[in-house]
C-alpha cells in the first residue's frame, strides 16, 4: 500500500535540527581518520568473493550494511549466508572517529538529508556493499532444516563482493512475476518458514504503515507505506542472524543484547477484549502474532486493533553482560534472545556485539576495547534512540503542519485508531473526550476531539495546523 500526496512549499528542517542538536559535520580528525581508511580498505585472508551476494534496501539507500546468498543444502533444508559490512575493521579504536561516533550513537535520517555515525567516505563509500567491488565484510552462515530451524552457525571475517544492488519494489515485482534473482529466490520460503516459527513462540510483528517525508522536486510529498511480502521476509533473515548471535553471546557469557518484557497478561486481557468490538476473530489458543498477522492493517477496524496491540511492545532496552548472563534476556517482539549485529554503519551497538561473536565463536579472548565498552553503550543507544525518533516524528509533524495550515476549517474522511482511556477507567470532568484518527488523503495522523467509535469511519474538521509549532489537530465534523 502506497499512498503519497504532494506538498507544493518548501520545507526547512533546519529548526529541527537545531533543536535536537544534530552536529553538520564530522571533526576534521574523525574525516582524516575515516578518509585513510578508505584509502587503504582492509582485505581479510579469507576469499569469499565467489559467493554471489545480492544487497536489498531502499531504492535510494548508500549505506548498504547487509548482503545474501540463499541455498538449499544437500539432503534437505537451506544454506543463509549473510555478509554484514566489517565496519570495525574501518574505525581504529581509541581515535577520533571512534569517539565521534560514540557522540552520534547512530544514523539519523531527515528528508533533506541524513546526519550519518559514519562519514560519506565509509558509510556510502569503502565499508558499504556497494555492487561490483570487493569489501570487508563478517559473513554469517546459517544453517537451516527443512522447518527453518537452526541446525549450524558460523561467521568470519571474509572478502565479498556483492553482484547487484536491489530495491524492494522491484523485487517484490519480481517475486509477483516469479523472476526472483537466484541468489534471493528462495527468500520468500525461507521467510515464511521463519515467520512462522516466529508465530508459533509467541513472536509479535506490528505490521503499522509508515509515514515518511519526501522530496518532490521543489517541494515534498507526504508518503504512507505499508511493508509488502518481501520487505517482511527479508527482515527474518536479519532476525534469524540476530537470535544466532545472541545465542553465542548467552554461551560465552559476554555480550549485548536486545530485550524486551515479554507481553503483560493484563495488556493482552485489554487486546483481546478489544478484538470482538473491533469485529477482530481471536480463536482459541491463538497468540496476539497470530491474531495479527491474519489481518490488514488498510481496513479501519484492524488497523485500530493494531494500533492497540502497539501497547503489547514497551520497554524495550540494550542489556549488557559480562559474566552471569541477564534476568532480561529476551526480547517479548521475537520471543527469543536476540541482538542487534547487522547494521553496524547506521548503529553503534552492531560494531561491538559482532566483535563479541568472532571472538567468541573463534575461541579467543574478547578485544579489551569491545568488553569496554559494552556497560557503556546501553545508555547511548537509549539517548541517541529518542533524538533519531524526534527526528522522524518532528519531519513529519512538520510536514502535515505545512500541507493543511491554508485548510484549517475543511472537513476530512478518517479512521479512528485509538481513544482515550483513563488508567482508571473513569472519566475526567471537564475534559473533552478525544483520540486520534488517520485521515484518508492526505494521510496525516493526528489528535482529535470528540466522542471517537473505534475502528470506526467518521467525518472530522481541521481546527490547528501550525508549522511553528508543528501541530494539527481536529475535531469529531
Amino acid at each position: 500500500m502506497v499512498i503519497r500526496r504532494v506538498l507544493a512549499p518548501r520545507i526547512d528542517f533546519g529548526a529541527l535540527r537545531r533543536e535536537l542538536g544534530l552536529p553538520e559535520g564530522f571533526p576534521a580528525a574523525a574525516q582524516r581518520e575515516a578518509d585513510a581508511a578508505a584509502a587503504t580498505p582492509p582485505r581479510p585472508a579469507a576469499d569469499r568473493t565467489d559467493v554471489p551476494f545480492v544487497t536489498v534496501d531502499p531504492a535510494e539507500s548508500r549505506d548498504l550494511d547487509q548482503a545474501m546468498h540463499l541455498a538449499r543444502r544437500p539432503g534437505g533444508g537451506y544454506r543463509v549466508s549473510y555478509a554484514i559490512a566489517d565496519v570495525a575493521s574501518h574505525v581504529r579504536p581509541g581515535g577520533a572517529l571512534e569517539e565521534e561516533t560514540w557522540r552520534r550513537g547512530q544514523t539519523v535520517y531527515l528528508p533533506d538529508g541524513t546526519v550519518p555515525l559514519h562519514p560519506a567516505t565509509l558509510s556510502e563509500g569503502a565499508a558499504s556493499l556497494l555492487p561490483d567491488v570487493d569489501r570487508a565484510a563478517v559473513v554469517w552462515t546459517v544453517d537451516l532444516d527443512s522447518d527453518g530451524g537452526t541446525v549450524g552457525v558460523a561467521l568470519e571475517r571474509a572478502l565479498v563482493r556483492s553482484r547487484a544492488k536491489l530495491d524492494y519494489v522491484g523485487v517484490q515485482a519480481a517475486a509477483d512475476a516469479g523472476r526472483l534473482p537466484d541468489p534471493i529466490a528462495l527468500l520468500p520460503e525461507i521467510g515464511a518458514l521463519l515467520t512462522t516459527r516466529g508465530l508459533r513462540r509467541g513472536a509479535i510483528n506490528l505490521p503499522l504503515p509508515e509515514q515518511d517525508v519526501e522530496a518532490d522536486g521543489d517541494g515534498w510529498r507526504l508518503v504512507l507505506r505499508g511493508p509488502v511480502p518481501m520487505e517482511e521476509h527479508n527482515a527474518q533473515i536479519s532476525l534469524l542472524t540476530g537470535m544466532a548471535a545472541a545465542d553465542i553471546m548467552l554461551a560465552g557469557g559476554i555480550g549485548l543484547l536486545r530485550t524486551m518484557p515479554a507481553p503483560k497478561p493484563e495488556a493482552v486481557a485489554r487486546l483481546r477484549a478489544a478484538a470482538a468490538p473491533l469485529g477482530v476473530h481471536w480463536p482459541d489458543g491463538a497468540g496476539p502474532g497470530e491474531v495479527i498477522a491474519g489481518l490488514d492493517p488498510s481496513q479501519p477496524r484492524a488497523a485500530a486493533f493494531v494500533d492497540q496491540a502497539a501497547e503489547l511492545m514497551r520497554g524495550a532496552a540494550y542489556t549488557a553482560f559480562d559474566g552471569a548472563p541477564p534476568e532480561q534476556r529476551e526480547h517479548g517482539g521475537v520471543a527469543a534472545a536476540y541482538a542487534h549485529v547487522t547494521a553496524p554503519l547506521r548503529r553503534l551497538a552492531d560494531r561491538y556485539a559482532t566483535e563479541v561473536c568472532l571472538a567468541l565463536h573463534e575461541g579467543r579472548a574478547v578485544p579489551d576495547w569491545a568488553r569496554a565498552a559494552l556497560p557503556r553503550l546501553p545508555e547511548v543507544m537509549a539517548t541517541t534512540d529518542r533524538a533519531a525518533s524526534a527526528a522522524t516524528r518532528g519531519a513529519i509533524e512538520l510536514a502535515e503542519a505545512v500541507l493543511l495550515q491554508h485548510r484549517v476549517g475543511e472537513t476530512f474522511d478518517a479512521a479512528v485508531l485509538d481513544v482515550d482511556a483513563p488508567a482508571d477507567g473513569k472519566a475526567r470532568p471537564g475534559r473533552r473526550p478525544g483520540g486520534t484518527v488517520a485521515l484518508d488523503d492526505p494521510p496525516v495522523r493526528a489528535r482529535c476531539l470528540g466522542e471517537l467509535p473505534l475502528g470506526e469511519r467518521v467525518r472530522v474538521r481541521l481546527v490547528t495546523a501550525d508549522p511553528v509549532a508543528r501541530a494539527v489537530a481536529f475535531e469529531r465534523a
